[in-house]
């Protein structure tokens, strides 16, 4: 969930988290640890991603079965 938080404010960041402790690499500013919590405060959790892409995929299979046009975004729920 940290580096998630990390990537989210800067995606170009490269660092190593070990434990509670990130590294910086390659000359990325350090993100203050506040900023971190703050973000990862923001994100969700991995329930609500699981939760979210099932029902991604129910609207996806219920309009295939109707017939209807597919968001870009459902479209990628579909394993072919």
């Amino acid at each position: 969930m940290i580096g998630k938080a990390i990537l989210k404010i800067n995606p170009n960041a490269v660092f190593v988290v070990r434990g509670e402790e990130i590294e910086w690499l390659e000359g990325t500013t350090p993100i203050s640890k506040a900023d971190i919590e703050a973000k990862m405060a923001e994100l969700p959790t991995e329930e609500e991603e699981r939760t979210a892409r099932e029902n991604l995929k129910a609207s996806a299979k219920a309009k295939l079965i109707a017939g209807e046009a597919l968001t870009a975004e459902e479209a990628d729920t579909i394993v072919l």
